[in-house]
């Protein structure tokens, strides 16, 4: 999506409020050096935000750079750049994305400069790009790094080992960690301050997210959803922003749901819901609003998405816990999606179809992610015999402009949409 776009767009007053808080926390960002603050890059996964606040740290997160300088349209020269050092074509475009960027001056999707790390920051959940793309960052920045590893749901459950050899890395590696990099000791009381607030944002989401279930459905939890986790899985959990944004957010969604309105789109608003979808995959980032637009000309509303659990699955019902902090910083690692094993993925992907009265499911394969790409045709063939709705198939990128055809992605969608309306002809049900 260019510049243009977004300021073109459609927006309600949360999704404005949203914006800013982005752009004021690059703004901060870019002022941190000369303020003297802390920096600590880190991913969306598993984040420990609130620790690092608790520090009066600035997390930066990679990803969320790449794909803001995709949508801005700056992340193909930047691949560019990244390929022309020898990083394969089939590297994650994000990680080419950020090697690029520094390529560059580092300059963030703002437009000004982001800072270096004085700490690499690296909790592991499910994804083993993460691993290699902080040996390369190691190498750009002359900074500590320390990792915080966390273990795969082979089982598809958490255990009471699993959770204690997380909580005795924060212990003994992540805190201090912290503490010989900002010079403070570690205030339990105040995380547990942050890990409050952040639950209070966790329940005002999952409301927004359920109030899919509604007919029509007075969100996209896609497309729109990438606007709504925004704050919550980068650098705002915890924080009297992300609390405020999401209560302004869950009254603008409440409200529509009591007018009977459909989702706030680029060009206004949905006026009729024909089709509702359940999507797997990261959306495609450098033409996001054609993309979209595909699927609203359709009357396509996707009224549940994986996507928007990749930074913590709180519709199971895990919220950030200030009575056991530690204990539930683990666990919200351990629950992330791309940490699930594959049947816990079908499991999920089945009951939105069911719970959320889905018309199929869309799987949108990411040419360059592996952490969700693989098993998605068998993830795809089994929600089909579980459920009885019809699946459909179509492949982009994150961030390389060269990996989104658009002709092909229509040609697709329209396919899948009429094996909807012939699985209606013949009397098929959800």
């Amino acid at each position: 999506m260019s510049t243009t776009e977004e300021t073109s767009a459609a927006k309600d007053q949360s999704q404005d409020r949203q914006k800013r808080m982005i752009a004021g926390h690059f703004d901060k960002l870019a002022e941190s050096e000369e303020r003297g603050e802390k920096c600590v890059y880190t991913y969306v996964p598993g984040n420990l935000t609130e620790l690092l606040l608790s520090f009066d740290v600035n997390p930066v997160l990679p990803e969320i750079n790449a794909l803001q300088s995709g949508m801005r349209g700056l992340s193909k020269e930047y691949i560019t750049l990244a390929e022309k050092e020898g990083h394969s074509e089939d590297v994650c475009t994000y990680v080419k994305c950020d090697i690029g960027m520094k390529r560059a001056g580092n300059i963030g999707p703002t437009g000004k400069r982001l800072p270096n790390p004085n700490l690499l920051l690296l909790s592991y959940t499910g994804c083993f790009t993460f691993l290699k793309w902080f040996e390369l960052l190691r190498e750009e920045y002359d900074c500590p790094v320390t990792m915080l590893h966390v273990p795969y749901q082979a089982d598809g459950k958490i255990t009471d080992e699993m959770r204690k050899y997380v909580v005795d890395q924060m212990k003994k590696k992540t805190i201090p960690a912290l503490e010989k990099m900002t010079g403070k000791k570690f205030d339990i009381d105040r995380l547990r301050e942050l890990l409050a607030r952040s639950a209070k944002a966790e329940d005002d989401l999952v409301a927004v997210l359920e109030s899919a279930k509604n007919k029509p459905s007075p969100i996209d939890a896609y497309f729109g959803g990438v606007y709504y986790i925004g704050p919550i899985f980068t650098a705002f959990r915890g924080t009297e922003d992300a609390v405020a944004y999401y209560r302004e957010l869950r009254e603008e969604v409440e409200e529509r749901v009591r007018l009977g309105k459909g989702p706030i789109i680029p060009s206004g608003e949905l006026k009729e819901e024909k089709y509702r979808l359940v999507v797997e995959g990261p959306p495609n980032w450098t033409s996001f609003r054609k993309f979209w637009d595909m699927f609203t000309d359709e009357g396509a509303v996707v009224v549940a998405s994986t996507y928007t659990k990749v930074g913590g699955v709180y519709d199971d019902g895990f919220r950030h816990d200030p009575d056991r902090p530690l204990e539930s910083l683990a666990e919200y690692c351990l629950g992330c999606y791309t940490n699930l094993n594959l049947p816990a993925r079908v499991d999920k992907l089945a009951g939105y179809v069911k719970d959320y009265e889905a018309d199929g499911l869309l799987i949108n394969s990411v040419k360059s992610c592996n952490s969700f790409s693989a098993g998605q045709l068998m993830i795809l063939r089994e929600v089909e015999n579980r459920t009885g709705v019809p699946g459909g198939f179509i492949e982009s990128d994150l961030v390389d402009p060269r990996y989104f055809s658009a002709a092909n992605i229509k040609n697709r969608l329209e396919s899948y949409f009429q094996m909807i309306e012939q699985k209606r002809a013949q009397g098929v049900t959800r």
